[in-house]
C-alpha cells in the first residue's frame, strides 16, 4: 500500500504543469461593476447641452488649455484632470461655456465625450471599491454585494458622474482612503512588510487626492485620522512593543500621511501655477504682485515703471487684503450734509475704493515741506516712518481725516479730499507711511512690492476699507474711513501703477494735464520684473481660496438647507430641453435615500441594546464581530456624521450635491445594518426567510425606482405632463414643465 501511494504522489508531481497562474475570478464583482460602467457611461455625450455647473468646469478646461490664469475656489486636481483629457483628445479650449443650457457644436471642436468621461469613469470605479471595502472588513458577500448595487442604482451618484463636474472625483478619493485604512489595518500583524508600506503610501496619496479636488475630502481625512490615532494608541498600550517600534510607527505614520500629503499638495498646485502663467478673467481676485507676475496683464502695463516710489511719484493704491479688490479713489461729488439716520457730515469731497481702474484713482505723493510736486533728481525715495501727503490727481484736493463719524461705520473717522471752506475745520492731511513688510522688502517704499499703512498723524488711525458700500450718493461704491485699531489686514494698501510727475519746463503745470499725458520712458527706473516665488503665489492663493469658500452667499431658487437633505425635500434642475420636457434633474433615488435615513436611527438603536446588554454580560457578539461592527460604525456612521454636520455651522449656499459625501457613507451603513438585523437580531429560520423575502421585494423595488426616474439623470427622452407628476413624490420637488418651475 506504501509503495502504490508513493507512485501516486510521484505522479500527481510529474502531472503538474512546469508554468502557472491560478487565478480567482469574483465573478459578482464583474458583474457589478460592469453594471456600473454601462449606467455611467450610456450616453454619455447627451444631452448635447451644458448642463448645470459644466458652464463653470468646462471654461476652466478651456483656460488651461489656453494656459490663462482663473480664480476658482476649490482646488486643481479635479481639473486638472478634465483639462488633461481635453488635451489628449486635442480640445484646443477656444470653445465659450457661456451659460446652462448653450449647445456644443456639432463640428467636433469640443470633444464632450471625452470630458465626460473622466467623470464617469471616477463614479463607475465606486461600486468595485465599496465592495472590496465590505469584503476586506470581513462582511459577507450578499453585504458587500448589495453595498456596491446600492451604488450603481443611486440617481444622484448616477447625475453627478455624467457630467464636466468633479464631484464623483471627490467620492472616488473619499472611498478609496477608506479603503486604503481597512486593507492597511487588515495587515498590523505584519508591520513594515512591503505590502504594509504599499496600503499606507496609497491612504497618504488617496487623502492628498481627496482634498486636491474640494476641501471637503478633510471631514474624510478626520475620521482616517481618528481611526489611526486609535490604532496608535492601542499600540502604545501593547507591552510587547519596544520603543524603538513605537518610534518606527510613529515616524511612519508623519512621512507618509503628513510630509507625503504635503510635499504631493504642493506639486499639485505648482504643476496648476506653472500651466496657468498668463494673464486672465480673475486676475484682479489677486494682489498687484501675483498680477505683475502673470504674462501680460498688470505685468505689461507696469513694465519699464519706476521701482521706488518718491516724492512726486503718481501712484495708484490698491487696497492689498480685500476680498473685494478696490483702489482708492476719490471724485468732485462731496459727502450729503445730513445722513439718512440724521447725523451730519463735514460735506467735503468724497473718498472711496472703486472697484475698477479709472483716472480717478490716481494720486501724488507730496512732500509736505515743499510745494513743488514734481520729482526731483535724483529722486527723493520715501522710506518707512516718512510723512506725506497725498493729492488727488483729478482736483488737486488732499487726503485728509478727521474727527468726524464715517457715514457707514460710525465707528471709523471720515476720510475726505478736503475743501477750505474757510470755517473751523482747518487740513488735517499728514500721513505717516507704515511699510509693515520692511523686514522682508526693506524699508524703501516700492511699487508692488511693499505693503503699506497710512497712518493720520493726528488722530493715529489708519486708512482702512470697511468693507460696507456707500448709498446712492457714494455711487456704491466702498467706504474708506480711518479707524484706530491699526494692526488689521484691512487698512493694508499697495501702490500698483506708478510714475514720477512730468511738466516739462513748465514748473506751474496742472495736475490733471500731467495724468493725462502719455507715458514717456521714464529717467530713474530701478526695477521692473516683479517676480513673485512659488511659495508666495501658492500662500495667497490658497488664503483667498479659502475666504472665498466662506463668501459664497447668493440666492438660488434650488439651494437648501442642511436638514432638507435628511429627507431629499429639494433637488436641482441642471439642465431642461428648450423644446420639450426632456431634463436633468438631481435627484436620488427615493428608496435608497429614505431607507439609508430609516437604517442610521436602527443601526444607533441596535448598537446601545447591544452595548448594554454586553455590560450585562450577554456575549451576543463574538470579539470579531463586535470589531467589525463598530469599525463599520466609525468608518460609515462617523463619514456620515464628519461630512454632514459642519454644513450647519457654514454661512454660505448650499445645494444638494454638498450632502453626497455624507450620504454614500449613509449608503454604506444601510447593509451593515441589516446583516446585524440579519445575524444577531432575527434568531430563528422562519424570521430570517421572511426578512430576506421582504428584502427581495425591497431590492426590486429599488431597481424599478431607479428605472424610473432614470430620465430625469440622462434626459434622453421627454416624459409627458403627466409623467412628471407622477414622479412628484414631494411637493418640494420643483420638477420643470415647459420651461416652468412647477412646485
Amino acid at each position: 500500500m506504501e509503495t502504490t501511494s508513493t507512485a501516486e504522489k510521484k505522479e500527481e508531481i510529474k502531472q503538474k504543469p512546469l508554468l502557472g497562474v491560478t487565478v480567482h475570478v469574483d465573478c459578482v464583482l464583474l458583474v457589478i461593476t460592469a453594471c456600473s460602467f454601462l449606467t455611467r457611461l450610456w450616453r454619455l455625450e447627451e444631452p448635447r447641452s451644458i448642463v448645470f455647473d459644466e458652464v463653470h468646469f468646462g471654461r476652466f478646461t478651456g483656460y488651461y488649455l489656453q494656459n490663462v490664469f482663473f480664480f476658482d475656489l476649490h482646488p486643481p486636481l479635479g481639473k486638472l484632470l478634465l483639462a488633461a483629457a481635453g488635451y489628449v483628445a486635442g480640445f484646443q479650449g477656444n470653445f465659450q461655456f457661456t451659460s446652462i443650457g448653450q449647445e456644443y457644436p456639432c463640428d467636433g471642436d469640443i470633444p464632450i465625450w471625452h470630458l465626460r468621461l473622466i467623470p464617469a469613469l471616477f463614479g463607475a470605479l465606486l461600486c468595485p471599491v465599496i465592495y472590496q471595502i465590505f469584503v476586506t472588513l470581513g462582511f459577507n458577500y450578499w453585504t458587500a454585494t448589495l453595498a456596491a448595487s446600492l451604488v450603481v442604482f443611486d440617481n444622484a451618484l448616477l447625475t453627478q458622474s455624467r457630467f464636466i463636474l468633479i464631484d464623483s472625483m471627490l467620492l472616488f478619493f473619499c472611498v478609496l482612503s477608506i479603503y486604503s485604512l481597512v486593507r492597511f489595518r487588515r495587515l498590523k500583524d505584519r508591520a513594515f512588510s512591503k505590502e504594509w508600506w504599499g496600503c499606507l503610501c496609497m491612504l497618504g496619496v488617496s487623502i492628498t487626492c481627496a482634498i486636491s479636488v474640494k476641501y471637503a475630502g478633510i471631514f474624510t481625512v478626520f475620521i482616517v485620522g481618528l481611526v489611526l490615532l486609535y490604532d496608535y494608541w492601542q499600540l502604545i498600550g501593547d507591552q510587547t512593543k519596544s520603543a524603538r517600534t513605537l518610534w518606527h510607527h510613529l515616524l511612519s505614520y508623519f512621512g507618509v500621511l503628513v510630509v507625503l500629503p504635503i510635499m504631493l499638495y504642493l506639486a499639485i498646485f505648482y504643476v496648476n501655477l506653472q500651466v496657468l502663467y498668463k494673464s486672465g478673467p480673475h486676475d484682479d481676485r489677486m494682489t498687484s504682485a501675483f498680477q505683475a507676475s502673470l504674462e501680460g496683464g498688470l505685468s505689461k502695463i507696469t513694465k519699464g515703471q519706476p521701482l521706488e516710489v518718491a516724492f512726486g511719484s503718481q501712484i495708484t493704491l490698491r487696497h492689498t487684503h480685500g476680498s473685494h479688490p478696490c483702489w482708492l479713489h476719490s471724485h468732485k461729488h462731496i459727502y450729503p450734509i445730513r445722513y439718512s439716520d440724521g447725523r451730519g457730515s463735514s460735506a467735503q469731497q468724497q473718498v472711496t475704493c472703486y472697484s475698477f481702474k479709472d483716472i480717478n484713482n490716481w494720486w501724488i505723493v507730496k512732500n509736505p515741506n515743499h510745494t513743488n510736486i514734481q520729482v526731483s533728481d535724483p529722486p527723493e525715495v520715501i522710506h518707512d516712518g516718512d510723512i506725506i501727503q497725498l493729492i488727488h490727481g483729478m482736483t488737486g484736493r488732499t487726503l485728509n481725516s478727521h474727527d468726524v463719524a464715517a457715514p457707514v461705520t460710525p465707528q471709523m473717522m471720515e476720510v475726505t479730499c478736503y475743501i477750505d471752506y474757510n470755517i473751523s475745520h482747518a487740513a488735517q492731511n499728514l500721513w505717516k507711511v507704515e511699510i509693515v513688510n520692511a523686514d522682508i522688502e526693506g524699508d524703501t517704499w516700492q511699487a508692488i512690492k511693499s505693503q503699506v499703512r497710512l497712518v493720520h498723524v493726528n488722530t493715529s488711525c489708519a486708512l482702512k476699507v470697511s468693507g460696507a458700500q456707500l448709498p446712492d450718493w457714494g455711487f456704491y461704491q466702498f467706504e474708506v474711513g480711518s479707524d484706530r485699531i491699526v494692526n488689521q489686514d484691512a487698512n493694508i494698501w499697495n501702490v500698483e501703477e506708478h510714475k514720477y510727475t512730468r511738466f516739462g519746463d513748465d514748473k506751474d503745470g496742472d495736475i490733471s494735464d500731467s495724468l493725462q499725458q502719455p507715458d514717456e520712458e521714464q529717467t530713474y527706473t530701478t526695477g521692473s520684473n516683479h517676480h513673485l516665488g512659488f511659495m508666495d503665489k501658492f500662500l495667497e492663493l490658497q488664503w483667498r481660496m479659502l475666504a472665498a469658500n466662506q463668501e459664497v452667499h447668493q440666492e438660488h431658487r434650488y439651494s437648501s438647507e442642511p436638514l432638507e437633505w435628511l429627507l431629499m425635500q429639494r433637488g436641482i434642475a441642471y439642465w431642461m430641453n428648450p423644446t420639450n420636457n426632456a431634463q436633468i434633474h438631481f435627484l436620488g433615488n427615493p428608496v435608497i435615500w429614505w431607507s439609508s435615513s430609516i437604517s442610521l436611527v436602527i443601526y444607533i438603536l441596535i448598537l446601545c441594546v447591544f452595548v448594554v446588554r454586553w455590560c450585562r454580560q450577554c456575549d451576543d457578539l463574538s470579539t470579531d464581530e463586535w470589531d467589525r461592527f463598530l469599525l463599520a460604525g466609525v468608518l460609515f456612521g462617523g463619514g456620515w456624521l464628519a461630512n454632514y454636520l459642519p454644513y450647519f455651522l457654514m454661512e454660505r449656499t448650499l445645494f444638494l450635491h454638498h450632502y453626497l459625501p455624507a450620504y454614500i457613507c449613509k449608503i454604506a451603513l444601510l447593509p451593515v445594518t441589516l446583516q446585524l438585523i440579519y445575524l444577531h437580531v432575527l434568531r430563528s429560520q422562519i424570521q430570517r426567510s421572511v426578512f430576506t423575502s421582504l428584502m427581495a421585494v425591497w431590492f426590486t423595488t429599488v431597481v424599478m425606482v431607479f428605472y424610473q426616474f432614470a430620465p430625469f439623470s440622462y434626459g434622453h427622452y421627454s416624459l409627458s405632463d403627466e409623467g412628471i407628476e407622477s414622479r412628484r413624490w414631494m411637493d418640494t420637488w420643483g420638477f420643470l414643465i415647459h420651461s416652468q418651475l412647477h412646485v
